[in-house]
Parts: C-alpha cells; structure tokens; sequence
C-alpha cells in the first residue's frame, strides 16, 4: 500500500478549500466579513480534517478582505496547513 504524504494531502485540501472560499465577489463577501468557522470533511487522499474558514478585514473595515483557510488533524492542529488570500477591494 502507497504512504500517504500527510503535508501534502492537507496542502491540496487547503489550496482547494481556499479556492471555494474565494469563488465569491469582494461586494458578496464583504456581506459577511468578519466571519468564520469550521466543519469535517475529507482530503483528497479520503482522511478526516477540520477545515477552517475565515474571513477578516484585511486593515480597515470595508477595506481589502483576507480570506484565511487552515486544514488540520483534529489531534494536531499546529501540524495542519494555512493559506492566506486576499481580495482587494478594487475588485467591487
């Protein structure tokens, strides 16, 4: 049986999870920022994470939005990926 990269699999669950998080408008997400939580679900490689979404002002308010992912092992929550992207405001 093949050996699982761990860090890898959660870096893929993270870059695709950050994607879904961004598919929304700076105008749609504004709508909701700050806000943020977290659910279960499965990496591509079928194991159980936490997946963490949150959505902050990235300075001022209604300003640029940071879109924060974080995919972890429930028992490890330090070993567990963050990506970070933002969406200008310039984009409305």
């Amino acid at each position: 049986m093949a050996q699982i990269d761990r860090k890898a699999d959660l870096a893929e669950a993270a870059a695709e999870e950050l994607d879904r998080a961004c598919a929304m408008s700076w105008r749609e997400l504004a709508q909701v920022t700050p806000w943020g939580d977290t659910y279960e679900g499965f990496t591509p490689a079928g194991r159980t994470a936490q997946f963490e979404r949150n959505y902050l002002w990235a300075g001022e308010a209604r300003g640029d939005i940071c879109v924060e992912v974080v995919v972890f092992q429930p028992e490890a929550h330090e070993q567990g990926v963050k990506l970070t992207r933002i969406i200008p405001r310039s984009e409305v």
